[in-house]
């Protein structure tokens, strides 16, 4: 049997400073100092294949996507405070430190895209262009569900060169990315790569589950968090968000995880006009049916999703669906439930396993009715469930045993103590 690793996945910001421990780990980057640009020039050979939005004539050079593209990409640093309580049950006591990682201006207005672990907890943040300039940032809102964090600068005095938002929906695996960020602080670093693969889901800073996810092979590091992942027209596909890591050295393994840029204009309009985003939510975690309990259990299928737990008070509490009560066991520390409704359809459309409930959920807004169909033992139910707004709170519709493991069988929670 092999002996590899099950690589860790982290958040990419790094750590300046001590006292706080957010990202990757503290990588002993210092302020102030010149600071090397590292410039990767492999070829992305895009003119050789069409734009990832389907503009065959839009394709462009790496030397040329950089050029063009890279003075709007900026170096965020956040101070951060937080509390932390003693195991002890001692008074809280603020802790403090800096957080950096990337961003990218979308508009002449000022608006910046971030991941929201960036400036979780910030009380200050700055926005470094690439000629240099440093200027304050408001943050305007953030969805930590999707890992998203909207800022605003003041354009006045500034030559902002927003970025073209494009659309994942039609990349395919094999076509030419790039990422621009700045990794360890080595600001308007370029890597470039392929699409390794698609529908990726991770787990958010929250819990919740970020669907559609791309994975890439171009180069991300502490420090790109937040940055853009660009097609071969140089237009923004994704957001760069985390990583997997060989465990110790927390150093990628060429494996790069990015928010699509989809998601993110879904949410956007809704998050400048009220700081967050109006997600749906049903209220429960669900596991698809273990294939070694089918016969076990005796249960009547072999698909679905099998209902976990229920958050109280949630539109699945409220519409009575109901919760394993055996215990398999426990994973990244919660206990895995068995023996619950069993999901297989959602307004009609089947649910193959856990992942489908996520992805029909998150197309869906607060407010919205759907129609469940249910396994409860042998008999078949059809519940009707009005869907709330997602809390702050992590619980969601994600799978209750994690789909990206670390140690073999954890995930890592964005780097975090």
């Amino acid at each position: 049997m092999s002996n590899l690793r099950t690589p860790v996945v982290v958040g990419v910001s790094a750590v300046l400073g001590a006292g706080l421990a957010l990202g990757a780990g503290a990588v002993g980057i210092g302020g102030g100092g010149d600071t090397t640009t590292v410039l990767q020039q492999a070829p992305i050979s895009a003119t050789s294949r069409p734009a990832a939005s389907g503009d065959a004539d839009g394709a462009l050079t790496a030397r040329q996507i950089y050029e063009r593209d890279s003075p709007g990409v900026v170096q965020i640093e956040a101070q951060v405070s937080r509390q932390t309580t003693s195991p002890f049950g001692d008074p809280s006591d603020d802790q403090s430190g800096a957080s950096s990682g990337s961003g990218f201006v979308i508009d002449d207005e000022g608006t910046i895209l971030t991941n929201a672990h960036v400036v979780d907890n910030a009380t200050k943040v700055t926005v470094t262009f690439t000629n240099e300039k440093t200027v304050d940032a408001k943050i305007v809102g953030q969805e930590a569900s999707i890992d998203l964090a909207v800022l605003k600068v003041d354009p006045k005095g500034l030559d902002l060169k927003p970025l073209e938002l494009g659309s994942a929906e039609n990349v395919a695996v094999g076509d030419g990315v790039l990422a621009i960020g700045n990794p360890y602080g080595l600001d308007s670093t370029l890597t470039t790569g392929v699409v390794s693969a698609k529908q990726r889901r991770l787990q958010a800073p929250n819990g919740y589950s970020i669907e559609d996810v791309i994975q890439t092979d171009a180069a991300i590091n502490p420090g790109n968090s937040g940055g853009p992942l660009l097609d071969a027209a140089g237009r923004v596909i994704g957001i760069n968000s985390q990583i997997a890591t060989s465990g110790a050295s927390g150093g990628s393994v060429g494996i790069g995880f990015a928010v699509p840029i989809d998601t993110v204009k879904n949410v956007l309009p809704d998050i400048k006009k009220t700081g967050s985003a109006n997600l749906a939510r049903l209220g429960v975690t669900t596991l698809s049916v273990p294939e070694q309990l089918v016969k076990a259990l005796n249960l009547p299928t072999d698909k679905g999703a099998m209902i976990a737990s229920v958050v109280p008070d949630s539109p699945a509490a409220k519409a009575g669906l109901q919760a394993g009560d055996l215990t398999l066991g426990t994973q990244s520390g919660d206990e895995v439930r068995v023996g619950g409704d069993i999901i297989v359809k959602i307004d009609g459309k089947a649910v193959e396993g856990s992942d489908d409930v996520g992805a029909i959920v998150a197309k869906r807004k607060p407010g919205d009715e759907i129609e469940i169909e249910i396994l409860r033992g042998k008999e078949t139910k059809k519940v009707k469930v009005t869907l709330d707004k997602r809390t702050s709170g992590g619980s969601d519709e994600s799978t209750s045993t994690r789909t990206t493991p670390r140690g073999g069988d954890e995930r890592s929670p964005f780097g975090n103590p």
